[in-house]
């Protein structure tokens, strides 16, 4: 007797998990940043946030709406690129700046590439760099919060003067966020709360935050700013939006390698970059350009490093006689 079996076509995994729980988790990642950033700048950090996230939104609804295209804006990922933008302006911007930023990360670099999935490059990173480059003096005006110990952003201070050493009240003020700054990225421990939280979740993969932040320990110590081996591990490591981006940005589905080997690659990358920039670049800061950089580079990362696939075997050319 023949037995006819019904296939029906890949994948044939299932699980639960959606795309709303991901982007859920990342906003519940986030927030401890968030209420730093609210304590310690108060009411113009929360109209920044506000204006961020509610431009994303309503520009990724108008134009969906405008293209007859079907309405994504519940799943979120809008929400997500206007904190990330707003994280990574100054608190005391005016209030277009957010907006404008928004309206181009969604509009230009992702609904115009074809939506979530599709971007090349990280929507908020780009936002920001189009901001810096279109309106540096408001980009780059600092709100210290009150009774921070430094009146400029350490990073300004060391690009000025390389001889500057940082103390332990320091590094105390970087850890918990009362430093001169963008509004999500000056307490590195809410950051790596967030961080944790979405490896345990499996929202991201370790080995991209891994590999960004061990790289840039290695070479910030190698490319010291004094000379070579002089740098300070931790004080780099824990200044800036190191944190930031290496566990919310670089690990972007779309625009990361899908390979674990890829994923290193990534890291590693960035983190190179993100040195040399600091190091050897007029700019104090070089997170944002390193990842969006590197986010060039994937579909050639990709490309490189396809795991073999299995039963494959190399045919040898038949040797003539």
């Amino acid at each position: 007797m023949e037995i006819m079996l019904t296939v029906s076509s890949p994948p044939h995994i299932f699980g639960t998990d959606t795309i709303v729980k991901r982007m859920r988790d990342v906003v519940i990642a986030l927030m401890p940043a968030c209420f730093l950033g609210l304590h310690y700048y108060g009411e113009r950090a929360f109209i920044t946030i506000a204006v961020a996230v509610v431009s994303a939104v309503l520009a990724e609804y108008l134009y969906q709406k405008v293209t007859n295209k079907k309405n994504t804006t519940s799943d979120l990922s809008a929400v997500i690129t206007g904190l990330l933008l707003a994280f990574n302006l100054p608190p005391e911007v005016s209030f277009w700046i957010p907006a404008a930023g928004s309206i181009f990360a969604i509009i230009i670099v992702k609904q115009l590439f074809g939506g979530l999935g599709s971007n090349f490059i990280n929507p908020a990173l780009a936002a920001r760099a189009f901001l810096l480059a279109s309106f540096p003096v408001e980009m780059t005006n600092w709100t210290v919060p009150p009774d921070a110990v430094s009146s400029a952003t350490y990073l300004a201070q060391i690009k000025a003067d390389p001889s500057f050493i940082p103390q332990m009240a320091d590094f105390k003020a970087l850890l918990v966020g009362k430093v001169g700054g963008c509004i999500g990225e000056t307490s590195a421990l809410a950051l790596i709360a967030g961080g944790i939280y979405l490896i345990a979740r499996r929202v991201i993969n370790w080995r991209i935050p891994v590999f960004y932040i061990a790289s840039f320990a290695l070479f910030a110590f190698i490319f010291g700013r004094n000379g070579m081996f002089t740098g300070s591990v931790l004080f780099e490591t824990l200044n800036g939006g190191l944190l930031l981006g290496a566990f919310f940005m670089a690990t972007d589905y779309a625009t990361s390698p899908i390979t674990p080997r890829g994923k290193v690659i990534m890291g590693i990358g960035c983190g190179l970059i993100s040195v040399l920039i600091r190091v050897f670049g007029g700019y104090p800061e070089g997170v944002s350009y390193s990842i969006l950089i590197m986010n060039l580079f994937v579909p050639m990362i990709d490309k490189y490093v396809r795991p073999r696939i299995y039963g494959k075997r190399k045919i040898k050319a038949a040797v003539k006689a």
